[in-house]
């Protein structure tokens, strides 16, 4: 039976990286069933072997580095430099699953209460089983490492379906798996376009989906995963805002706002794409920025569009905002496949798709605001909530503002630096998905809570559970509860 393929692209020039199998229904299914055995094995290690292994893990990825690091360039484009970043957030983060997971989901003592004064109580996170990962193409390596790193940690076994513009990213990430755990397929990767995907999100011995992904596909994953009643965390798309306050250091946000934008060609589901700026700093902080952009080229700095498809609506979004708005940087002749040069356009209306649809391009919006709180209303007047970023010396008010922004995530005077602390929750809100990846929650996020009570004693002359329950008993009762609740607080 002849097995039918796909080759994965450089983008930027067209060669062939390599060949992968389109796997269907038959081959997910089997993967799955594999990873059910191994799933049984691996939750039976507990939790310090794990870690052990994890750790393990890490530590051939980080011997793998340089050759990993050249694959991602291969499949997607970018530069060497940003895949080596991207690999070394993904280290840290299996490091932190891998030596956290036991105090976060370990059992644990809770207090019963008054009422439940005579039992013990016990918390725990156990395993799920078998978790599905449809991973993104943009960053194939620290992206679906957010979910199976941590998935792994709480003792389940991964089945990854990488994107089909990065498959051998997703290969080699479970060949250098298997040379920490040999024993059984913990994590396997299977290959092919969306019909795999649905195969694996359509499996019932499948416990959990996580998706990243644009909002579209998102809801076409969630409604397979509905037949079984699957549930899913969903990391979408994201047009997050960049406020500058009128006490914000310009040099500093102007370049972080420039490599929010631009870096990895302005493929980052928390990229910088709107830029709102107080007006008592608006000229010199676009001063600023303008000439900075100056000095980015495509093709040097950052890489080509990776999917071709999306050059479509990069164009249509330059396009509306070139027609309605000031070009500072760039224009319609920014555009030639597969790269893009920097775009910067302000006075964009707010209703333009330039504005409201996630671009995933290097191209950005700036918009002059009275104040911080203009900026802050314009910034959560969005579908999306994935992240943002704020700029300002003043650490209350940006505190203030980082916490009414509508995100899930916002970095102050920095730029997507939540993503590099392993102990942070990483999701969104809106259109932009929910659940979380990373952290304590994370963790969590792949496991199921276990709730024990244990009656240690009879409760004397309080028998509430019980038919032969008297009238004295339920008397005494609320008696107790008036004495601990019935006080009104003025």
């Amino acid at each position: 039976m002849t097995t039918l393929t796909f080759d994965s692209l450089n983008p930027a020039t067209g060669t062939v990286v390599g060949s992968h199998p389109k796997q269907g229904q038959e081959a997910v299914h089997a993967a799955v069933g594999r990873a059910q055995e191994a799933a049984a094995w691996w939750a039976g290690l507990g939790a310090a072997e794990r870690r052990r292994r994890l750790l393990d893990y890490k530590a051939v990825i980080t011997q793998n580095l340089r050759q990993l690091a050249t694959l991602v360039h291969e499949e997607t484009g970018k530069p060497v430099g940003d895949a080596t970043l991207e690999i070394v957030l993904a280290i840290t983060h299996i490091d932190w699953a891998a030596r956290n997971a036991a105090k976060v989901l370990g059992r644990r003592r809770v207090s019963p209460g008054m009422v439940g004064l005579n039992l013990a109580a016990t918390l725990e996170y156990l395993p799920l089983g078998v978790v599905g990962v449809i991973g993104p193409w943009n960053y194939p390596v620290f992206t679906p490492m957010g979910s199976i790193a941590y998935a792994l940690a709480a003792g389940n076994a991964v089945v990854f379906k990488p994107s089909e513009l990065t498959p051998g990213v997703g290969v080699r990430l479970a060949e250098l798996f298997a040379e920490s755990v040999p024993e059984h397929p913990v994590l396997q990767t299977v290959t092919g376009l969306g019909e795999t995907g649905a195969a694996l999100a359509g499996d019932p011995r499948v416990k959990k989906i996580a998706f990243t992904g644009s909002t579209a596909t998102a809801k076409r994953v969630m409604a397979a995963c509905a037949q079984n009643l699957t549930p899913i965390v969903a990391e979408c798309g994201g047009k997050d805002a960049f406020i500058v306050d009128a006490d914000a250091d310009l040099k500093a946000a102007a370049d972080a706002c420039l490599w929010g934008a631009l870096s990895n060609a302005g493929q980052t589901c928390v990229g910088v794409e709107r830029v709102y700026v107080v007006d008592a700093v608006y000229e010199p902080f676009m001063r600023e920025l303008a000439e900075r952009a100056r000095t980015v080229k495509a093709g040097q700095d950052y890489g080509p569009i990776t999917m071709p498809g999306q050059m479509d609506i990069i164009r249509r979004h330059i396009d509306e905002a070139t027609k309605s708005g000031k070009v500072v940087t760039g224009g319609p002749e920014s555009v030639r496949a597969p790269f893009v040069d920097p775009v910067i356009v302000e006075d964009v209306p707010e209703d333009s798709p330039a504005v409201r649809e996630e671009t995933f391009g290097p191209t950005i919006t700036v918009r002059r605001t009275r104040d911080a709180r203009e900026a802050l209303e314009l910034a959560n007047a969005s579908a999306y909530g994935l992240a943002g970023t704020i700029f300002s010396r003043n650490t209350r008010r940006a505190m203030e503002l980082a916490r009414l922004m509508r995100s899930g995530m916002t970095a102050i005077n920095s730029v997507i630096s939540f993503a590099g602390v392993p102990a942070l929750p990483f999701g969104g809100v809106g259109d932009s998905g929910f659940g979380r990846i990373h952290g304590a929650d994370g963790l969590r996020e792949f496991a199921r809570p276990k709730a024990i009570s244990r009656q240690r004693f009879a409760m004397p002359g309080m028998n509430l559970t019980s038919f032969s329950r008297g009238a004295d008993e339920l008397e005494r009762l609320i008696r107790l509860v008036t004495f601990l609740h019935g006080r009104r607080k003025r």
